[in-house]
């Protein structure tokens, strides 16, 4: 029974980190579903903001915006402050006078949190197209251009681009990190080459704005509106030129308290959206859904069969010794990577990548555990990187 336990652990972590992964590859080469994309195509867009005391940062998001390579008379920039106590309000209205884009400030109170906010915007836009950004997004300046290429092609209807995380001192949290969003952009793109991806960056999205659905306040808009527009028949692809320039947190308990809130949110959503998990009636976007998302946030739970199966088996010699001493290696190099981070040293990606995986891990643990319970988040304070 244990060794039964031991390799059907084993056999569902292989597939949920590599067997999925080569899956998609094979099928993108089968399927190789081009987006139609034109570089001419120039819908009008919105887009859309929602923050809360975020005046160290929103004249430098607004300034990236209206520095955006992108016809200026086919953009405008809605922003709403979800009961913002600081600057954030007046800095907007500054801006907002000299600017060549239009900005409009909405105010929403009392504080809703982010997904009221851009039920709030949505129906407020005139753009064909609404555009997603945080507060603190960096765009480059092309990316409302690679963003909105894709809606030439009429079976689009949400693009998301490619986050890049930035470190200035190079403390090894983002080296794991951003190891972490390549994998997860590698795969984005055999995604799209099958048909739809099923995970995107909430700081840099477009959908079209007829297919936007007003959404309750808990759920989370970058998972469940994505989900929505696939739901209607259209596809959710990933644009990797259009690129979000975000600096990578070097302190672990924002970025593990940020995990466990984000990794909530997603569990939530695929209830709330567990109508499209029915292969049945969804076919592959179920399939994709289940193996990328359903599995990936219960992975810790075959991870942790396997560490108590093993050491219970270490002594039964051959594979399972073996076993048994790599799992100690890697969550100790993962402790290691833990302690160097704590005192702000540099944390190559031999230790990075042990605790960034450990820490992903162990936050879908502690969402799930919340779910479990009941517990949902809809108001927070924003990331700070």
């Amino acid at each position: 029974m244990l060794e039964f336990l031991f390799w059907l652990s084993a056999l569902l972590v292989a597939y949920i980190y590599t067997g999925y992964p080569a899956l998609t590859w094979l099928l993108a080469q089968l399927r190789d579903r081009d987006v139609k994309a034109d570089n001419h195509y120039q819908p009008t867009a919105s887009i859309l903001i929602a923050a809360y005391n975020e005046a160290d940062c929103i004249a430098a998001t607004l300034e990236n915006k209206l520095a955006q390579d992108y016809p200026k008379d086919r953009l405008e920039i809605l922003v709403i402050s979800d009961e913002s106590d600081d600057d954030t309000d007046a800095i907007v209205e500054r801006i907002a006078k000299n600017a060549d884009i239009p900005i409009r400030l909405f105010r929403q109170s009392p504080r809703q949190g982010k997904t009221a906010g851009l039920n709030t915007l949505a129906p407020e836009a005139n753009g064909e197209v609404i555009l997603f950004s945080d507060a603190n997004s960096e765009w480059a300046p092309d990316a409302v251009r690679k963003l909105l290429r894709n809606f030439a092609d009429p079976t689009v209807g949400y693009v998301t681009g490619k986050m890049v995380y930035t470190q200035a001192d190079g403390a090894l949290m983002g080296d794991g990190c951003s190891a972490y969003m390549k994998y997860e952009n590698w795969i984005r793109a055999q995604e799209t080459a099958m048909g739809s991806i099923v995970g995107v960056d909430g700081g840099i999205d477009a959908m079209r704005r007829s297919l936007y659905v007003p959404l309750s306040a808990d759920q989370l808009p970058d998972f469940v509106q994505p989900l929505k527009v696939a739901e209607q028949g259209y596809r959710v692809v990933y644009e990797p030129e259009a690129l979000l320039k975000e600096e990578a947190l070097d302190d672990a308990e924002s970025e593990f308290a940020m995990r466990v809130r984000v990794s909530l949110r997603a569990i939530w959503a695929l209830y709330d959206m567990r109508q499209l998990l029915n292969p049945f009636t969804h076919g592959l976007y179920a399939f994709q859904l289940i193996s990328h998302k359903v599995l990936r946030y219960g992975a810790f739970i075959p991870l942790a069969v396997l560490v108590l199966v093993s050491t219970i088996l270490a002594d039964a010699g051959g594979f399972y010794t073996l076993a048994f001493w790599a799992q100690v290696a890697f969550y100790g190099l993962a402790c290691v990577g833990h302690r160097r981070q704590e005192r702000n040293q540099s944390l190559p990606a031999v230790y990075g990548v042990p605790y960034y995986f450990t820490l992903l891990n162990f936050a879908c643990y502690k969402a799930a555990a919340a779910f479990w319970r009941g517990e949902k988040k809809v108001i927070w304070n924003p990331r700070k990187g």
